[in-house]
């Protein structure tokens, strides 16, 4: 059984920096793509941050430049840096594990951890 576990959200002023951590567990990890989503209120969960098993990345337009998804594969976590850090970035980050086509059959999703982004 696929378990994710987010660490790293909180309280954090306009133009500041925080770290979310994703663990895995239940999965091979280093072939499965993972992801960063979030939710704000009243809105649709969006792609923040996806990292390919290979190692292959993209970031919403919103985040470029700001925010950097990493994984260390020896410890079944991705990582999601976040900088410079805007109100609008205020949400329900959500840790995605994809299927692999092997192991694993469909999409997995963390509880979620709470950014809150003070003006």
């Amino acid at each position: 059984q696929v378990q994710l576990v987010e660490s790293g959200g909180g309280l954090v002023q306009a133009g500041g920096s925080l770290r979310l951590s994703c663990a895995a567990s239940g999965s091979i990890f280093s072939i499965n793509a993972m992801g960063w989503y979030r939710q704000a209120p009243g809105k649709q969960r969006e792609l923040v941050a996806r990292i390919t098993g290979d190692g292959t990345i993209n970031y919403a337009d919103s985040v470029k430049g700001r925010f950097t998804i990493f994984r260390d594969n020896a410890k079944s976590t991705v990582y999601l840096q976040m900088n410079s850090l805007k109100p609008e970035d205020t949400a329900v980050y959500y840790c995605n594990l994809g299927p692999d086509g092997i192991y694993v059959n469909r999409d997995y999703w963390g509880k979620g951890t709470l950014v809150t982004v003070s003006s």
